[in-house]
């Protein structure tokens, strides 16, 4: 058994590594081919508009691209780009549009995960007659009976196990995670060592095609029928302003509403289907039950075989956060998860992962989408009366 969890040799063995051009995956291919694997670097072209391409903190086009190239030839192995641009706007970035104007927050990275990454590039792989695909995700997998499992990794500050939630059984049995026991101060240093161009690269942002993070113009460019004009609507059922689309507004929001009472303002909700902003004070954000779809178990047994008097476990919201003390069960073909202190800002779109525990070394559980979410009596009984009346004055397209 190799050091892949593979029953032969490191020399007989073939890997596919998923090079972005960053520092990660770079080393990744490093590590393997040291170790005397049969190493493929393979880059994936998913996006190509304008600045995007050659900015720092981008990655898969462009400058990238050519970064993966010349780490390829540093190491020694062959290298192959994949052109997935219509594939990655197909799976990726028009789901992301069509989401983001239904009023929800979606995690493009997760998508691209489960269509690009994950299902074509592993597919790919396959045909190159790879035994494994390799990537510079920090997560760890490791054997559990006949499969393997999801553990967080030792670096809890890149922690990237929210944005995998849903990688199938059998592509976790394909995958590997090389730097899962790493840090990133130890991935960098390992870098240098191997002379890569790339040791000192920028972290690369989170949405690859969003430049500058300015998620309207993103939207504007690919629906721009959906910048419908309407209300900003206090909780109460006060009327105080107008707004230029629903787009510019995020759950949780505070700055940047554009309209002042005296008091702090927070979004609360987004009624996409009369194009209005709802606001109110910041305990109407508190959350406690979430309603999960598009449910992907990676726990023991099947998802519907949960307790119904619940489940307990640590629940993650936002990947910047840590789990949290939560419980689940199975109800109405429904995923239901109580978080155990609340949380505050949670949107539609954004997934819930759950985990054994709060520790580095916790299993990955799986989790699913925010469907909807459940707050206090008191904020769910306005919310319920306020979208049940008609807007004041019709949502409108900007002239």
């Amino acid at each position: 058994m190799n050091t892949l969890d593979i029953n032969k040799r490191p020399e007989d063995t073939r890997v596919v590594v998923a090079m972005s051009g960053g520092v990660d995956s770079s080393v990744v291919a490093g590590l393997l081919k040291r170790e005397g694997y049969d190493v493929v670097g393979v880059t994936l072209q998913l996006y190509d508009h304008g600045a995007a391409v050659h900015r720092a903190g981008s990655c898969c086009a462009g400058q990238d691209i050519d970064d993966a190239r010349r780490v390829s030839e540093t190491l020694g192995i062959p290298h192959y780009v994949l052109d997935y641009e219509q594939r990655f706007r197909e799976a990726v970035i028009n789901p992301f549009a069509e989401s983001y104007v239904a009023g929800e927050t979606p995690i493009p990275c997760v998508a691209c995960n489960q269509t690009v990454k994950f299902a074509d590039l592993l597919k790919t792989a396959r045909e190159l007659g790879a035994d494994a695909l390799a990537t510079g995700h920090y997560i760890r997998s490791r054997t559990n009976g006949a499969h393997r499992a999801l553990f967080r990794p030792i670096d809890s500050d890149k922690d990237q196990s929210y944005f995998l939630f849903a990688t199938t059984q059998e592509q976790i049995d394909y995958l590997r995670f090389p730097l899962g026991n790493l840090s990133k101060a130890e991935t960098r240093s390992l870098a240098m060592e191997m002379g890569l161009n790339v040791a000192d690269k920028a972290e690369s942002q989170d949405i690859c095609f969003v430049p500058q993070g300015k998620y309207s113009d993103v939207i504007s460019k690919l629906k721009p029928e959906a910048a419908l004009k309407g209300e900003i609507v206090h909780i109460d059922g006060r009327v105080l302003g107008r707004h230029d689309g629903i787009m510019h507004y995020t759950i949780g929001q505070r700055r940047g509403i554009g309209v002042a009472i005296g008091e702090p303002l927070y979004v609360v909700h987004l009624d996409a289907g009369s194009a209005r902003v709802v606001v109110g004070p910041r305990e109407a954000l508190e959350t406690h039950r979430l309603h999960l779809r598009d449910i992907n178990w990676l726990g023991d047994g099947p998802v519907s075989g949960l307790p119904a008097s619940g489940f307990a476990c640590f629940a993650k919201v936002r990947s910047t956060r840590p789990p949290r003390p939560a419980t689940a069960w199975w109800k109405d073909d429904t995923l239901m998860v109580e978080l155990t202190e609340g949380e505050a800002g949670i949107a539609p779109g954004q997934a819930c992962v759950l985990y054994a525990s709060d520790g580095d070394n916790a299993r990955v559980f799986g989790g699913g989408f925010i469907d909807r979410t459940e707050r206090t009596d008191e904020t769910e009984r306005l919310l319920q009366t306020l979208l049940a009346q008609e807007t004041s004055q019709p949502a409108v397209h900007p002239a």
